[in-house]
C-alpha cells in the first residue's frame, strides 16, 4: 500500500470513473484501474463496482472512504508544515540583548518583524555579554544585540542601528539646570555602572568617553536598580536615547554634545545556525537597518 494508491482512490469515488480520475490526476486509465484492484487485493475488499457508467462505491467503499480522505488531509498538513519551517514562517528566535529592547528604532523593528512573521515566537533574554558569548557557543540563544565595545574578536555580526548618549541625573542635581552636559562637566562626578566580576564593560565604555580617572560604583545590577540609585542622590550614569524615553521617577535626562557620545548596537548570531527563522530575523534586521540608514 502505498500513499498514491490514496490519491487514486479518493480521486476516482470523486470523479466516478477511473478515466476522469486518471485525467485529473495526469495518468494512464490503466494505472488507476490497476493499482485500485491491487490494493482492494490488499486490504481484501472490493471498493467499487464497476460498470459500463463508471464506478461507484461498495458499502464498504463507503465505510473506508472517510479514513482514506482523513489520510490525505493528515499528508497535505505534514507537508504544509514542512514547507512553513523550510520557509522559516514557523518557529522560534531566541534573542539575547545587552539592553531592555525598549524606545525607537528598535521598538519600531520588532513590531514590523512580529507584524510578518506572527507564527515565529520571538524570546528575549537579558543577559551581560560574557553570559551571552557562553550562550552563543552552547546553542542556547540564536541571535543577540550587543553593542560594539562589548564584542569579542571572532563574533559575526551586522551593524543595526546607533543611538545618542545621555546623562541620567538627580532631579535635584545643579547640571539638571543645563540644557546639554559635556564631558568635561561629568567628569568630577560619581559614576554608577553595571558591573559583574566577569564584566566590566560598561566601565570601560565610560571610560573610553571620560577617562580613567573618573570614580566609578559598579552594580550587580539592572540599569533600572542602577537608576532608582541615581534619582536617590548616589551618583549619576549614562544611558542611551531610548532609555531615556522610559520616564523614572526622580530622573532627568540631559543630551551629551559631543561628537562621540554614541552607542553603536550590533546584531550577532551563531555562525553555523541553520535554523530558517532564525535566519529570516538576521535578514529581516540587517535589511531593514541598512534600508533605513539607522546606523
Amino acid at each position: 500500500m502505498e500513499i498514491r494508491d490514496l490519491m487514486y482512490l479518493e480521486a476516482s469515488a470523486t470523479a466516478g470513473n477511473f478515466t476522469r480520475a486518471a485525467k485529473s490526476l495526469g495518468i494512464n486509465t490503466s494505472t488507476v484501474s490497476r493499482r485500485v484492484g491491487r490494493f482492494e487485493d490488499e486490504v481484501g475488499l472490493a471498493l467499487f463496482e464497476r460498470g459500463h457508467a463508471g464506478v461507484h462505491l461498495t458499502s464498504g467503499g463507503k465505510a473506508v472512504l472517510p479514513h482514506i480522505r482523513r489520510a490525505l488531509a493528515e499528508l497535505d498538513a505534514i507537508r504544509q508544515a514542512g514547507a512553513q519551517s523550510g520557509n522559516g514562517l514557523v518557529g522560534e528566535v531566541r534573542l539575547a540583548v545587552r539592553m531592555p529592547p525598549v524606545g525607537e528604532p528598535l521598538h519600531s523593528l520588532l513590531a514590523d518583524w512580529h507584524q510578518r512573521h506572527r507564527d515565529v515566537t520571538l524570546t528575549i533574554f537579558e543577559m551581560n555579554e560574557s553570559e551571552i558569548q557562553t550562550a552563543i557557543g552552547e546553542r542556547r540563544i540564536d541571535v543577540a544585540l550587543m553593542t560594539r565595545h562589548t564584542l569579542w574578536p571572532d563574533a559575526v555580526t551586522a551593524p543595526v542601528y546607533r543611538e545618542r548618549v545621555l546623562a541620567a541625573l538627580p532631579r535635584g542635581h545643579p547640571l539638571a539646570r543645563r540644557r546639554t552636559v559635556n564631558w568635561d562637566c561629568l567628569r568630577r562626578e560619581t559614576f554608577l555602572v553595571q558591573g559583574w566580576d566577569n564584566s566590566q564593560s560598561a566601565r570601560e565604555f565610560y571610560a573610553s568617553f571620560i577617562g580613567c580617572g573618573v570614580k566609578f560604583q559598579s552594580h550587580a545590577a539592572s540599569k533600572q536598580s542602577v537608576l532608582a540609585l541615581v534619582a536617590a542622590g548616589v551618583g549619576i550614569t549614562l544611558v542611551t536615547k531610548s532609555q531615556s524615553e522610559v520616564m523614572f521617577p526622580g530622573i532627568v535626562y540631559r543630551p551629551v554634545c559631543e561628537d562621540d557620545a554614541w552607542v553603536e548596537v550590533e546584531l550577532l548570531w551563531f555562525p553555523g545556525a541553520e535554523d530558517p527563522a532564525v535566519g529570516r530575523f538576521v535578514a529581516f534586521m540587517r535589511d531593514e537597518a541598512r534600508s533605513r540608514e539607522l546606523f
